[in-house]
């Protein structure tokens, strides 16, 4: 008779239990059916006789087990909420559908740079003419071309022969102009509802060159605290002092460009004046410059100073023509911009 009871009781904990992981799962059944059959199978045995030493090894384990198995369910619980999180995320970074294309140089190998693609890169044009200067013929003429030689002097005195310091210290400056220009004519479009004939696009253009160049001469040239510092200065002055200028005079504004220009023609020419006797090391040209002026594997810093310099003596003549325009009483529209002149 107790044996059948006994059985009976374990078929209903078996059953239940069975009903309760359908509607809880695995880990609330163990929990239920388990101290369930503890509690029924110590009254058995502790009647029967001869096991009770056997049976509490049994209960503790069972017990046990009972109390595992809620702190595996939520370890696992958690685990799968962090996978579910980390696909959230995944698809979250993706949704707008913004992923780089795969982009290779023409050897096959990875492009490595994002702040330019292949088809922004170019071969400079080295036949340009370096000896062309506007000579000055009026009064803001003069006036551009005074204000450019003075603004050399403090240059002079505190970098003197340190041409790749002042290559970078020019290049901060240089960029602005350029940003300016098209910032004010991108304005001026939306204001009056005008094409700008392209030549937003075109000092914009200018000004994404300069930089460059600064980002080709940080590598080669570490700047210092002191340096850093000075930049900030400089580059606050100018940018205020051009935008105004820009809003009173474009026509002076882009004639101190095309003479700044001119200076930088001949820095970089002392530059590779020192590179060619010695006195500067001629050392390998960084990896941006090679994918970005399309030079040989093995160029070096000359041929990197020498596309520079030609690049400068590109935006010599765009600016000192934009000038020539507004000094015709036409605006910069009127006439086709140089777009990708190199």
């Amino acid at each position: 008779m107790k044996h059948s009871a006994f059985s009976s009781v374990v078929l209903r904990a078996l059953i239940n239990g069975r009903n309760n992981c359908n509607h809880s799962g695995t880990a609330v059944a163990t929990a239920t059916v388990m101290p369930f059959m503890a509690a029924e199978m110590s009254r058995h045995f502790a009647g029967a006789g001869g096991l009770k030493r056997g049976f509490p090894c049994w209960k503790r384990m069972m017990a046990s087990e009972s109390l595992r198995s809620p702190v595996e369910a939520n370890s696992t619980e958690k685990k799968e909420e962090e996978k579910k999180s980390e696909g959230s995320s995944l698809v979250a970074s993706s949704y707008w559908g913004i992923s780089r294309q795969k982009v290779t140089r023409e050897d096959g190998t990875e492009w490595p740079w994002n702040c330019f693609m292949p088809w922004e890169t170019y071969h400079s044009n080295l036949s340009i003419d370096l000896t062309k200067h506007h000579v000055p013929k009026n009064f803001l003429d003069k006036v551009a071309y005074r204000t450019v030689k003075l603004i050399r002097i403090p240059t002079d005195v505190f970098f003197k022969r340190q041409y790749g310091c002042r290559a970078m210290m020019l290049e901060t400056v240089a960029a602005v102009p350029g940003m300016v220009g098209g910032m004010l004519l991108h304005l001026r479009s939306l204001r009056r509802f005008q094409h700008s004939g392209g030549w937003i696009k075109a000092l914009l253009e200018e000004a994404e060159n300069e930089r460059m160049h600064l980002m080709t001469m940080v590598e080669l040239v570490k700047p210092k605290w002191y340096e850093r510092i000075l930049v900030l200065v400089v580059q606050g002055v100018f940018f205020n002092a051009f935008f105004a200028l820009y809003l009173l005079s474009p026509k002076l504004a882009h004639r101190v460009v095309g003479y700044l220009e001119e200076e930088a023609i001949h820095s970089y020419t002392e530059f590779l004046r020192d590179l060619e006797s010695g006195a500067i090391e001629n050392v390998p040209a960084p990896a941006i410059a090679i994918d970005y002026w399309r030079l040989p594997k093995d160029a070096k810093l000359k041929d990197v100073i020498t596309v520079i310099r030609a690049d400068e003596a590109h935006h010599r003549d765009v600016n000192h023509f934009a000038s020539d325009i507004h000094f015709q009483g036409k605006e910069l529209r009127d006439a086709p911009a140089p777009i990708g002149y190199h």
